[in-house]
């Protein structure tokens, strides 16, 4: 019989990397799958190939320099990180180097962004609301909220939200160079970004699955959306259970 190690053993491993119990519990749920966990600041990518977790980076290091941790979030990430200029009235105009506006601001002005996702102040202390979001983005460009309409900010929004699908989408198409995954293996979105992850999926032309239908399909589990938001803790349970069974 092989060695099991000590329960506190493992729970100690696997609390020293969330992304890895996240993963492990979807390779023990889906053969073959992409798995983007995108939440507030940062986004993991994996592979699951066979029912095995394909990384080639464990440390914060190691997997900033394979992009399989990727420093942007749906909520906290500053729009300074996202791009140094934006499209305004025909030019690219340079954006002014301070934390005046975050990835919240873009996807409360497009309508996109969860209520609960966003736990954290505005960059300003301000109101958060679609015209508190405009505000903030036109100060990166040295503009004040009134000086156009409030579809004109969507707009730069948009592009903010574009430039940002496009870091995760190369990211996204480096780990598949990694080696074979089906075509029609999906996308398993987890985090608070979720809703960011089913446009990811769209242009890597790959089905998407949440990993909420995951945590639901197995016995005993909440049957939550907050679930897939904090999708390492309940990963960290679930292989807890395991260890018990």
């Amino acid at each position: 019989m092989a060695h099991q190690p000590p329960e506190d053993e493992i729970c100690d491993a696997v609390a020293s990397a969330n992304w890895m119990a996240t993963a492990e519990f979807v390779a023990s749920q889906v053969a073959s799958a992409l798995l983007v966990d995108m939440g507030s600041t940062t986004t993991d990518i994996l592979s699951i190939r066979d029912g095995a977790v394909r990384y080639r980076g464990y440390s914060d290091f190691e997997r900033l320099r394979q992009e399989e941790l990727v420093y942007t979030g749906a909520v906290r990430t500053p729009l300074m990180a996202v791009a140094e200029r934006a499209p305004f009235d025909g030019d690219m105009v340079l954006l002014a180097a301070e934390h005046f506006a975050t990835m919240a601001d873009v996807y409360r002005l497009l309508g996109r962004l969860p209520e609960h996702a966003d736990q954290w102040p505005a960059a300003d202390g301000g109101a958060k609301t679609p015209e508190g979001s405009a505000r903030r983005i036109a100060r990166l460009l040295g503009r004040d909220l009134g000086d156009e309409a409030l579809d004109v900010w969507r707009q730069v929004a948009a592009y903010f939200g574009e430039r940002q699908l496009q870091k995760l989408h190369l990211a996204c198409l480096r780990q598949l160079s990694c080696g074979p995954l089906h075509g029609d293996a999906p996308l398993v979105g987890a985090g608070v970004g979720r809703f960011v992850l089913q446009r990811l999926a769209q242009r890597l032309d790959r089905p998407y699955v949440d990993i909420g239908d995951l945590i639901n399909s197995v016995p005993g589990s909440p049957a939550s959306p907050s679930a897939a938001d904090v999708a390492p803790a309940v990963a960290v349970a679930k292989l807890a259970m395991r260890l018990k069974s």
